[in-house]
This record gives structure tokens, C-alpha cells and sequence, in this order.
């Protein structure tokens, strides 16, 4: 609400809503009120998560599809081996916090029922299985985009792509499945009221800086942030350069986020951008979504300065 208060012109949204303890009816009328504040550029990001295991089943659509299992893809972008991650859904904290995010007793729906009810919701045709209407206010007619984020070329491509909607496919996070997700999204897509043809966005985690070994420092904590997510401990304070060199790594710690490491793009704007390009052509990106983490705020923001201006040169 504060980004859309304070601009004008650019768009807004989730990068997204994690429906495993939500409801569809929520969803729609907390972003349809945003939406009628600040109407006609509003994204609606969903995502599956919240507690289920990570989908990673390939439906029969998926055959011919480009499947890498480490190394490079055909262009020589990088795509390292599949890591699990299973030991984070057992985690105490994890546990925990699942916990806390449902009701007791409460069951999370299926998602593509979930896709289904918000989209019904937000078009004002929503009726139950007895056929009683439903209205969601705010929210019906709202001027939204429906974006799926997605990790693999299971259930989340599977239901962008039948839905016609736009899909996002997670480099920065699961870069062993980018392939197979934008794949299988475009083999399962049908065109829709909302979209004529398949729209991909992939998303990279960059670090720019006027030159390589100034990126790499500013780098240099992106690991320990990342180990302290996926063992479960929870997100730290992006630390200071310092501070993670302090850090003891131990083999199984470099195992846990070698594949995020190997997959940042740092270093001076020509390079990050080439390395874009390539990820962008690998996967047919028709849009990117950047993402840059420092302990620096300045940083950040310089950072994205140098590659917009690098961009916007090619």
C-alpha cells in the first residue's frame, strides 16, 4: 500500500501470495481494495507453497521438454543438480511457523480449486457445487494481473498454463528446474480471455558494482543469508562482508547452497547483463524480474542503477 501510495505509474503487486494458508475469498478482496486505491496496475503473484512439498512431478505435457540435470543448458547457462530441501519442511522452525499460519484443524485446499476460486471470484461468476453465488467486494472486476510463481514443470506451470495466465519461473531459487518449469507452462498453455499466448518471466539474484572484485566483496554475504534460510534456522540479517568471512563453513554447508552461489550473477554491468541475456535466451524469457541483496542499501540501488543503464545500452 506504501509503494503504490507513493508512485504513479509503475506497476505493483506480490511476488507472491502463498496460498497453502489462505483462502480465495481473502486474497481477492485484500488486493481487490488495493486495486480500487490505486486501479489498473496491480499484479496478483500466486504461489503454491505454505507447508506441501515441493512439487516437482512432470505431467505427461512435459515430453520433449529441454531437462537439464547439471550442468549447462544447450546456450551454456548454468543449471546445477537438484538439491532436497526435505529436511526444511521438518525443521522445528519450520514446524513452527506452519503451525502458526492455519487454523487448527484446517485443511489447505487444492491449489488448482484454489486458482480456480479466485479466478471465478475476480470475473463475478463464482458459484458453489449446490449453486449458490458468491461476490467478492472489493475485488469482483478488479483490473488485476494474474501471475503464477512457479518452480518446476509440475501443478503451478500445469495451472498457469491451462488458465492462460502469466508464469513466473524461479531461477534465483530453484535454478536446477527453470527449463523444465518454462517448458512445461508453454506445453500446457491455452489462450484465455486474459492472454493470446504464453508469457514467461524468470527471475536472477545480481550484484553489480563498477567492477568485478567490488561485486564479489558486496557478494560475499549472500551464502550464510541463504545457509540460514535453508537449514531451517531462519532468514539472518543480510550480513556484512566481515561477517561472513568470519563464518566456519563446513562441507555439508557449502553442499546446501552451492547451487545459489554458482547461479548469482556478479560482477560489472557488462557482465551481468550478458550473463541475462543469456538466461533470457535459454529459457525465452519474454520478461526478467532482478533481484539484488547487500548489506548496503546504497549499494542495492546502485547496483541496480549500473545494469538499468547497461540495459537500456544493448
Amino acid at each position: 500500500m506504501l509503494t503504490a501510495a507513493a508512485t504513479s505509474t509503475i506497476r505493483i503487486g506480490s511476488g507472491a501470495v502463498q496460498l497453502g494458508h489462505r483462502t480465495a475469498l481473502s486474497v481477492v478482496e485484500e488486493f481487490g481494495l488495493i486495486d480500487a486505491l490505486h486501479p489498473g496496475r496491480l499484479d496478483l503473484g500466486l504461489g503454491r507453497s505454505g507447508g506441501a512439498p515441493a512439487d516437482r512431478s512432470l505431467e505427461p505435457a512435459l515430453a520433449g521438454a529441454t531437462q537439464v540435470t547439471g550442468g549447462r543448458a544447450p546456450n551454456g547457462l548454468r543449471i546445477p543438480p537438484r538439491i532436497s530441501l526435505r529436511h526444511l519442511l521438518g525443521s522445528p522452525r519450520f514446524q513452527l511457523q506452519k503451525k502458526l499460519l492455519h487454523q487448527p484443524g484446517a485443511e489447505a485446499q487444492d491449489y488448482g480449486e484454489q486458482i480456480d476460486d479466485i479466478l471465478a471470484l475476480l470475473r463475478g461468476t463464482y458459484r458453489s457445487a449446490d449453486g449458490v453465488d458468491a461476490h467478492a467486494t472489493p475485488g469482483e472486476d478488479a483490473d488485476v494481473q494474474v501471475w503464477i510463481l512457479g518452480s518446476s514443470g509440475g501443478q503451478s506451470a500445469q495451472v498457469a498454463g491451462s488458465n492462460g495466465l502469466r508464469f513466473a519461473a524461479n531461477y534465483h531459487v530453484s535454478p536446477a528446474t527453470v527449463l523444465e518449469a518454462a517448458d512445461g507452462y508453454r506445453a500446457a498453455f491455452r489462450p484465455s480471455a486474459q492472454l493470446g499466448r504464453p508469457y514467461v518471466s524468470v527471475s536472477a539474484d545480481v550484484v553489480v558494482a563498477a567492477d568485478e572484485a567490488t561485486a564479489r566483496e558486496l557478494a560475499t554475504g549472500y551464502g550464510l543469508w541463504v545457509r540460514s534460510i535453508r537449514s531451517g534456522a531462519g532468514a539472518i540479517a543480510f550480513p556484512t562482508p566481515a561477517q561472513a568471512r568470519a563464518h566456519t563453513w563446513t562441507d555439508a554447508d557449502r553442499a546446501l547452497v552451492a547451487d545459489r552461489i554458482d547461479t548469482q550473477f556478479v560482477g560489472s554491468p557488462k557482465q551481468v547483463a550478458g550473463q541475462l541475456e543469456q538466461l533470457q535466451e535459454a529459457t525465452g524469457a519474454d520478461e526478467l524480474i532482478i533481484t539484488t541483496i547487500t548489506h548496503d542499501h546504497a549499494d542495492r540501488v546502485r547496483s541496480y542503477q549500473l545494469l538499468a543503464e547497461e540495459w537500456q545500452r544493448r
